[in-house]
């Protein structure tokens, strides 16, 4: 009997259907294993997953395959982004026995859980170098009942792996470390296509604010340069979307041209926040208007009934990969007319013979950034062929709420708003913030995802995290004190809940949860920034915004024993090292007074990296501890703006010129190194 009828995540809808007799991760699925002493086949998938489509038309639909898996395991399904404490343990096993991963992944477990063998997509038929699907099936049932010691032993040392876990080397970083790792990552950056060098090419958008904070921190002009080239090949390249705006996942060339045309919210969020940046630095319309784009994607097509941001969209429409995305050259000229569609063929690379399996995929590698005027007739033949476009069967919708994600977006959102001029996004954060907060929350502790009044509880530390500086951000913002107080509710639960005091870090799961083989604690980043980095992040920015005793040393706390962690793996741990480039460099700007809107507004166009920002009510009070408190209030009731870098706080400033000179003084670089050690 197949049991996902029930569930609510669309992807483990997309397989109700199927003949194998499926199940969903829980107690139920391992007590049947138990009973009937069966190994388990989990596989684990997400709905936008083009080889995930791949495995289920060939072998799960298939009666014959389905007959097979039925007979010899408990068959249990499970969606990644729903769960990714089981996918994060079954993944880290795979890599143990030296697979390098992916979607769909196939593992073969105990009757308890405990991984034993696996792989990602496996073929119906023999091909690509991979088993055949059934005649692994067999294979290893029939190890399992008749060479249980080969089992055993594969099981004990995955264990035996998993449950390691990373430790603080105890050591410090100092600014000449950053910068150091800086320039060696500067140096890894493909100086032609942008991006780490080789292919398949991911954004990687917690490495390129490693690298925007290191070239504004050491006046490392050849560091900016590759982090605005990379800024620029996306935009330009099939990856960006530039019909319909935002990313997909990755590319699979070195030159951005072919995406895997799947479309993630994490991604997008991150990104956002980058163009923003690049915007802020070099005011190119080319990175406004793909900023602009992401959030008009993520208002048409990715914001819920509730106001909240759905989780994806597929890369597969008719059972075909990036068929909703690609052009003949004879429609377009159907939709412009043939003078139209020859000039944008010529910007766009589009040609009778096709870019990508004799089809074309719009992009601007080789035009590159149009002149207002030609921009501006481009545009009106985008809004055409977008709304031909919006005639196509289009890709599934994975419209199921994640907290984690939820909170990477409203955080972009707010942190892109001052900097593009775009103050109406700061309303769409604050929806989605509301829902998120609200419909997902018991008490306090926050679930992890939601769909049609399901909900996954409890949450996981990412959930907590990513909301509690998408709190701080609004707080900065707006200055409502409610979002203050709810940044310190998500942190009290990620220190009651989560955090391993022996090790310093967080659990991706809550005391309490359901438990696993293992209870994961991973670090480093993965396509989302890792639960610690963010956290270290949200702390560093909380302590800056208050300055009570309290936030200043516990964040002080946490990161040093995260920083003995990254030290070992620099570039996998890069949210931590921006977290403690915050903690080193970033200022703390203080507004206060009436009719202090100007200053406000000016001190929120600082880009992000570079400061937190509080508005003081007339009813507030600085904690003692506060460097400027003695200043702000000598004030009384005129606009000032006092920067603060550490205990110590310049005098105050009285309108946006002065302040804005003022931040450029404190934040001015230092000579960074010229060579690796």
């Amino acid at each position: 009997m197949n049991r996902l009828n029930e569930a609510s995540s669309p992807y483990l809808l997309q397989h109700r259907d199927n003949p194998v007799h499926w199940w969903e991760w829980g107690p139920e699925a391992l007590a049947e294993a138990r009973r009937l002493n069966r190994p388990i086949l989990i596989s684990i998938g997400y709905a936008a997953c083009h080889w995930c489509h791949v495995m289920a038309h060939e072998s799960f639909e298939d009666p014959d395959v389905a007959a097979v898996m039925n007979e010899l395991y408990v068959n249990i399904k499970v969606d990644r982004e729903e769960r990714p404490d089981v996918d994060h343990v079954y993944m880290s096993a795979l890599h143990l026995l030296g697979e390098p991963g992916g979607w769909p992944l196939t593992m073969f477990l105990t009757p308890d859980g405990e991984p034993f063998w696996g792989g990602t997509y496996f073929p119906k038929e023999t091909r690509f170098g991979r088993p055949g699907f059934v005649g692994v099936l067999r294979e290893v049932s029939r190890l399992y009942h008749t060479e249980p010691e080969r089992i055993l032993k594969n099981r004990d040392a995955i264990k035996q792996h998993l449950a390691r876990t990373e430790s603080s080397d105890g050591g410090t970083l100092g600014p000449d470390d950053l910068d150091r790792m800086g320039l060696r990552l500067s140096e890894l950056i493909d100086g032609e296509n942008g991006g780490l060098q080789g292919a398949p090419k991911f954004p990687n958008p917690p490495i390129l604010e490693y690298l925007y904070r290191y070239a504004r921190r050491a006046g490392d002009e050849d560091a900016k340069r590759r982090f605005l080239l990379t800024l620029e090949r996306m935009a330009l390249g099939g990856i960006h979307d530039h019909l319909g705006g935002g990313f997909a996942r990755y590319s699979v060339d070195e030159r951005w041209l072919v995406p895997h045309f799947e479309k993630m919210l994490y991604d997008n969020a991150q990104l956002l926040e980058l163009y923003a940046l690049g915007f802020a630095e070099t005011g190119r319309a080319l990175f406004r208007d793909v900023a602009e784009g992401i959030v008009a994607w993520l208002d048409r097509e990715m914001t819920t009934p509730e106001g909240a941001f759905a989780s994806s969209l597929d890369a597969d429409s008719e059972g075909e990969e990036g068929r909703f995305y690609v052009w003949s050259l004879a429609e377009i000229r159907e939709v412009l007319g043939h003078e139209d569609a020859a000039f944008f063929a010529r910007v766009y690379d589009i040609s009778q013979e096709g870019n990508w399996e004799g089809t074309n995929i719009p992009n601007r590698l080789v035009s590159g950034e149009a002149p207002p005027a030609v921009a501006e007739r481009l545009a009106a033949m985008r809004e055409k062929l977008l709304e031909r476009r919006a005639s196509r069967v289009r890709p599934g919708l994975d419209d199921k709420v994640l907290a984690d994600w939820n909170g990477l977006m409203i955080s972009g959102l707010v942190r892109a708003s001052p900097l593009l001029g775009r103050p109406d996004w700061i309303g769409l954060a604050a929806r989605a913030y509301r829902f998120v907060s609200g419909s997902m929350s018991r008490h306090g502790r926050l679930g992890h995802s939601w769909r049609g009044g399901a909900l996954i509880f409890p949450g996981f530390a990412l959930d907590q995290a990513a909301m509690m500086r998408a709190s701080l951000a609004l707080y900065e913002a707006t200055s409502e004190p409610a979002y203050l107080g709810d940044a310190q509710t998500w942190r009290d639960g990620l220190l009651s809940e989560f955090l391993i005091e022996e090790t310093g870090c967080l659990a991706m799961t809550a005391r309490g949860a359901d438990p696993l083989v293992v209870r994961p604690q991973p670090t480093h980043d993965d396509a989302v920034p890792n639960a610690n980095g963010v956290f270290a992040e949200a702390l560093v920015r909380l302590a800056q915004i208050t300055e009570t005793e309290g936030d200043v040393q516990r964040a002080s706390d946490v990161l040093s024993r995260l920083v003995g962690v990254a030290r070992s793996a620099p570039l996998g741990h890069t949210s931590i090292l921006n977290a403690l480039d915050l903690h080193l460099r970033g200022l703390s700007i203080l507004v206060t007074g009436n009719e202090a809107d100007a200053l406000f507004e000016s001190a929120l166009k600082v880009p992000y990296p570079d400061r937190s920002v509080r508005r003081l009510r007339a009813t507030e009070t600085l904690d003692e501890h506060h460097p400027a408190a003695a200043l702000a209030s000598s004030g009384k009731d005129a606009a000032q703006a006092l920067v603060c870098a550490g205990m110590r706080c310049s005098l105050p400033v009285t309108d946006a010129e002065a302040l804005k000179a003022q931040v450029a003084e404190m934040l001015m670089p230092v000579q960074g190194p010229t060579s690796p050690p």
